[in-house]
């Protein structure tokens, strides 16, 4: 395990969300990520309490079919 910083994505109703400089453990074998309660706590703040982002980007949708 290795101590870092990862980024972090996540969808929640319908809004896409990413939240970089997150400290993480990370398995050196399979790259799996590890969070602190309290950095999953820190995670969540940003989208219960509506936080203003540094920016926003765009992201295109496709469909595999």
């Amino acid at each position: 395990m290795i101590e870092t910083e990862v980024t972090y994505t996540l969808e929640h109703q319908g809004k896409f969300y990413i939240i970089e400089h997150v400290p993480a453990r990370v398995c050196r074998e399979t790259g799996e990520e590890y969070f602190a309660p309290e950095t999953v706590e820190h995670i969540q703040s940003f989208i219960k309490e509506h936080k203003k982002p540094v920016r926003v980007v765009e992201t295109p949708v496709y469909n595999y079919a």
